[in-house]
């Protein structure tokens, strides 16, 4: 486990509610974008895209402003995520789409459903196809709808979505047309097992796909920004199948808005629940902006000043916007700057269930519980791991990182502290220092189980 460890102080359950009953624990609410870039909304520096709600909710809780991925890169960031495991350790680190879960692989729904929460995911999957061991009722989901491989969550006007294990039609959108903005579906679907689920504690996953592509905004939004950018359209090769937005900044800046206006309405949920204040939500993103022209990542800073995209394992594509609210127990307006990453949403959701021991006790994450109460001794990690299928990779040791990635012909070294830009390589100034991250690196990988993509019908690349 790569973590130092000091003396813990109320981290159990304890902190919380000293004599909670199973349904009194606190519910958990994780919503998730999918290639937000950390300066892609307000609280985090963006000045062109208005994001009123997750504004409040950062004025409300806690910003984290250190807070990473676990890959620059789709799937496997899922894995770790739910796994708890990193890069190195994970089971699913290839990005095709659809390769799965195995049934040894624990996740947190897992250790929660286990612990008696009610759970259900709403959105994007991307870690089993139906039919897998990896489907997510599979996996410690009572409920789930949304899009089970990743490469169907690029489309915001599918034909159908999954219902569990089962196909929900959207007549509106079928044979090419675009009726219904899917993005809206699930969120409704989701807002109803608030509703459905109110009197138990539960965990409710809001995995968005906002803004990956296809970049494309429901119209009622979309009118917000029309005129208000000078629109360029970038010359671009598109893919089959996908929308070409005549006005791509418009079109972006409002996917984010009309997701903050969805964020909203979950916090609305909450409070006409009665169940606010004993409701953590959690926001964060897969990983960083996408380089594409037409997302127009440099207009809008996506990034801010963070060097990279997605797919890149410079800082910009793994630090992730992240904000916690928690009206009874996180600290309105506060920031937490100390380095976290997606292994520990494994740990601190146990933390709270009360449920710990359930926990593998070879998983690389920490529980942030004390950084949410600000209460405690919060543990740091002495090593922070993030690799490829490809050989890429690179490691965080206290503000020492190393990066290795395609085209570099030797590994770079930045100090954080100083130049959280990664722009000044000290790898010749310091190269005990690369050489002993390396050797970490190279412990804390094992060779990955079979990155095997089921077979889907009719040549298509997902069911």
């Amino acid at each position: 486990m790569n973590k130092v460890l000091f003396i813990p102080i109320l981290l159990s359950l304890l902190v919380i509610a000293p004599h909670a009953t199973a349904d009194e624990r606190p519910n958990i609410i994780l919503i998730m974008a999918d290639d937000l870039g950390y300066g892609h909304i307000g609280p985090f520096g963006q000045e062109k895209i208005r994001t009123p709600h997750l504004d409040q909710m950062a004025e409300e809780g806690m910003r984290f402003t250190q807070f990473y991925s676990g890959s620059p890169k789709c799937a496997p960031a899922r894995s770790v995520l739910m796994t708890g495991y990193h890069a190195g350790h994970t089971p699913v680190r290839g990005n095709s789409g659809g390769i799965p879960l195995r049934k040894e692989d624990l996740t947190f729904a897992e250790v929660l459903q286990n612990a008696g929460y009610r759970t259900g995911l709403f959105g994007k999957w991307g870690l089993g196809d139906a039919g897998t061991t990896g489907a997510p009722r599979k996996k410690g989901f009572d409920e789930f709808f949304g899009y089970l491989h990743q490469r169907h969550a690029h489309f915001y006007y599918a034909s159908y979505l999954w219902d569990n294990e089962e196909k929900y039609i959207i007549p509106e959108n079928r044979n090419g047309k675009r009726g219904v903005y899917t993005h809206d579906v699930i969120l409704d679907r989701g807002l109803a097992f608030l509703e459905s689920e109110k009197e138990n504690s539960f965990f409710a996953f809001f995995s968005f796909t906002i803004p990956h592509h296809e970049w494309t905004a429901p119209e009622e939004t979309l009118k917000e920004y029309e005129g208000q950018f000078e629109e360029k359209v970038p010359e671009h090769t598109w893919r089959e199948g996908y929308a070409l937005p005549d006005a791509p900044r418009a079109n972006m800046a409002a996917m984010i808005t009309h997701m903050d206006k969805g964020i909203g309405k979950i916090m609305d949920k909450l409070k006409a629940l009665g169940i606010d204040d004993n409701t953590l939500v959690i926001f964060t993103s897969d990983n960083g902006a996408d380089s594409y022209s037409i997302a127009s990542p440099d207009f809008f800073k996506a990034n801010g000043e963070l060097r990279g995209f997605k797919y890149d394992f410079y800082e910009g594509g793994i630090r992730v916007p992240t904000i916690a609210r928690w009206p009874a127990q996180t600290p309105a307006g506060s920031d937490c700057a100390t380095p976290l990453h997606f292994t520990d949403f494994m740990n601190t959701f146990a933390d709270i269930a009360g449920t710990t021991k359930a926990v593998p006790k070879d998983v690389d994450g920490l529980s942030f519980l004390p950084s949410l109460t600000a209460n405690g001794t919060q543990e740091v990690h002495d090593f922070l791991y993030w690799g490829s299928v490809k050989g890429e990779w690179a490691g965080r040791v206290g503000n020492w990182k190393v990066v290795q990635q395609e085209g570099m012909s030797k590994p770079a070294l930045f100090d954080l502290a100083k130049d959280p830009g990664e722009q000044k390589d000290l790898a010749d100034e310091f190269p005990t220092i690369v050489e002993n991250i390396t050797k970490s690196l190279e412990n804390n990988h094992r060779p990955p189980p079979p990155q095997i993509e089921p077979n889907a019908p009719d040549g298509h690349y997902y069911r």
